[in-house]
């Protein structure tokens, strides 16, 4: 479905990465190549969808990415492989079968088959060997491009399963740093209980009420509110802004005292997230 300009907060998306919807809220993402029918997905958790959708588009798989090693980013990726025999790409620090090449941070690629330059980030919190990819503006659209798995959500972050908070707000810290005009990929449909939280994180914050208020809209008319943008997460992500008065505030309420550091409120922050309803 295309989104009408009213949309203030989602961002155009690229014109050639598709969203495959998986299970009840994932996102397997399909990027094409600018010429021909090579295609790459990142965390293919079911491969039924993804061959739906390279046979409903005419295409080839060429390339796998992967984030994390959590089945429902990794669940499809043997019987993809044993389909169509793509390059998988995949972080060094997770035990996940079937990696060709084995990504850290400082490392670069260029995605098999599609041609896209990505930089590899380690963002650890999520999982330990959580990875992100970084691929430079290609196919026409001049901004760049962040598939971040369970890091960063649109009004969101990841739980931390195996990471620490140190760890998680230090990965936020550098997806942050990047380009605001960065669409960013995420790899579920969270938005509007992430932003339920916002409010209650940053109550007079206008700009999370309306955003709230417009994912609610796209929701109800069945438009995905992914993706985001680097710019837009700044204005309204709680979890970017542990350090403002409001969200500080906020979060002192609930500890009874005001925190001692940013990785304090963070922390906090992130609990008070685990159990909101």
């Amino acid at each position: 479905m295309q989104l009408p300009q009213s949309w203030r907060f989602a961002p155009r998306p690229h014109p050639l990465v598709e969203a495959i919807d998986a299970f009840e809220d994932n996102y397997i993402w399909l990027l094409r190549a600018p010429q021909g029918d090579r295609a790459a997905v990142v965390d293919p958790g079911d491969a039924g969808p993804v061959e739906r959708a390279l046979a409903g588009r005419g295409l080839r798989l060429a390339a796998i990415l992967l984030t994390h090693h959590h089945p429902d980013h990794v669940g499809g990726v043997r019987a993809l492989v044993e389909r169509w025999r793509p390059m998988v790409y995949g972080p060094a620090g997770e035990a996940i079968d079937g990696i060709d090449r084995k990504l850290a941070a400082g490392d670069s690629i260029v995605v098999d088959g599609v041609g896209v330059a990505m930089r590899v980030l380690d963002v650890p919190g999520h999982t330990r060997g959580h990875v992100a990819y970084v691929a430079e503006p290609y196919g026409g659209d001049p901004r760049p491009l962040l598939f971040c798995g369970d890091t960063l959500f649109a009004a969101g972050c990841g739980r931390l399963f195996e990471g620490t908070p140190a760890q998680m707000l230090e990965s936020l810290d550098g997806l942050a740093a990047l380009d605001p005009a960065t669409l960013v990929y995420c790899a579920h449909e969270y938005t509007v209980s992430n932003l339920r939280f916002a409010a209650a994180a940053e109550p007079d914050a206008q700009a999370v009420r309306e955003r709230l208020d417009e994912a609610r809209r796209m929701r109800e008319a069945g438009v995905r509110t992914v993706p985001t943008s680097i710019g837009v997460e700044l204005a309204t992500n709680p979890f970017l802004r542990a350090d403002t008065p409001a969200v500080i505030a906020a979060v002192a309420g609930r500890l009874g005292h005001a925190p001692v550091s940013r990785l304090e409120c963070f922390a906090a922050l992130r609990g008070w997230k685990d159990g909101f309803r």
